[in-house]
Order: structure tokens, then sequence, then C-alpha cells
């Protein structure tokens, strides 16, 4: 047997020199032959491991795990509105008793005219809009879709009720119930509301 046979198996690998070089690198200059370790380059996945496509979040990332900033922003207006409505139900009232007790003075006939009623329903009505809207704004972290539709509900008809009959002073009322609407009636807000509760 002789190392200079092209054909001996066990001789060194075509175009090297027996003894050349170090035993666990091939010479400078030169491809990796039998019997030498193959390198893989980094960054590759070696022989037998496929690789994986890399992990994608989809858009948005899932379902959320904390309150998107609209729909947080719809919530504050809950209690905004709750707000208004304290103080609503106390003009009312205030009014109405007013109205009662100026019946009996000659000097505010005028008053007297007025339906006391009428001011007693809009004190009744204040204060359910304002215990309505502070159910919805408690609810907000444990609420499914369900209470986003009541929420959306409660958003248009605040903003309806607004342009009548209190077309000056429910301006307020009129941007705030648009914005509800479309903070909870948003992706955000089906996001939020329908999220998967463990």
């Amino acid at each position: 047997m002789s190392f200079g046979d092209p054909n001996n198996p066990y001789g060194p690998p075509q175009g090297q020199q027996p003894g050349y070089g170090h035993p666990q690198q091939p010479p400078q200059g030169q491809q990796p032959g039998y019997g030498y370790p193959q390198q893989q380059p980094q960054g590759q996945p070696g022989y037998g491991y496929p690789s994986a496509p890399p992990v994608q979040q989809g858009y948005g990332g899932g379902a959320p795990t904390s309150m998107p900033g609209t729909v947080g922003a719809a919530r504050i207006m809950l209690w905004v509105i709750v707000g208004f409505q304290v103080i609503g139900t106390v003009l009312f009232a205030i009014s109405a008793v007013a109205v009662d007790q100026a019946k009996d003075d000659p000097a505010f006939e005028e008053l007297a005219d007025y339906p006391t009623g009428v001011l007693w329903a809009i004190t009744v009505l204040a204060l359910v809009w304002g215990v309505w809207a502070a159910f919805l704004a408690a609810k907000f972290n444990s609420g499914g879709n369900g209470l986003r539709v009541t929420a959306l509900v409660f958003g248009i008809l605040t903003a309806i009720i607004a342009l009548y009959p209190f077309t000056i002073f429910g301006i307020i009322h009129l941007v705030l119930g648009i914005l509800i609407a479309v903070f909870v009636g948003n992706s955000n807000g089906a996001a939020w509301f329908q999220r998967p509760r463990h």
C-alpha cells in the first residue's frame, strides 16, 4: 500500500500531502477532505435540524392584556358624565323645590305656571343616566361584548338627548357621547371586550 496511490481509501485526501498541517484542520487554501470535520457557517442550522420560521405576532399582538388607551378614555368620559349628572340632578331638584315654593309667592307668578312635574322628571332622568354611566364605567375591566354594545348605545343616546331638548347645555354631553360610541365601537374596543377571560 502506498500513500501516493490516488485510489487508496486509507491515504490522505486528494491534493494533500501526508503529515501536512494540523490533524484537525485542513491545510490553508484547500477544501476540507475526508477525515476533517466540517465547520457549519454561523447562523445556519446543522444537518438534520430544519430551520423554523421566525415567530411572528399578529397585528396588535393578539388579545390585549391591558386596557387600550381609547377604551380607557371612554371609561374616563363615562365618569365625567357621572359627575355632570350628579350636578344636574342637584340643580334640577333645587329648581323643582324652588318652583313649588314660588307658587305661594305672588312675586314669582311666572314660575308658578311652570309644571314642577317636568322638573322632577328631568331630575329622575339625570339621576338614572348618572347611575347607568357609573355602572358601565365600573364594569369596563370585567365586561364582555354585551357591555360594549350597551356602552355604544349609551353613547349614541347621550348624543341624541344632548341635541334635543338640551341643545345649548348639552354640547359637552354631545361630544362625550360621540367619543364614547367611537372608542368602544372601534377595533380596540372590540378586542378589549371580546378578549378571552380565564
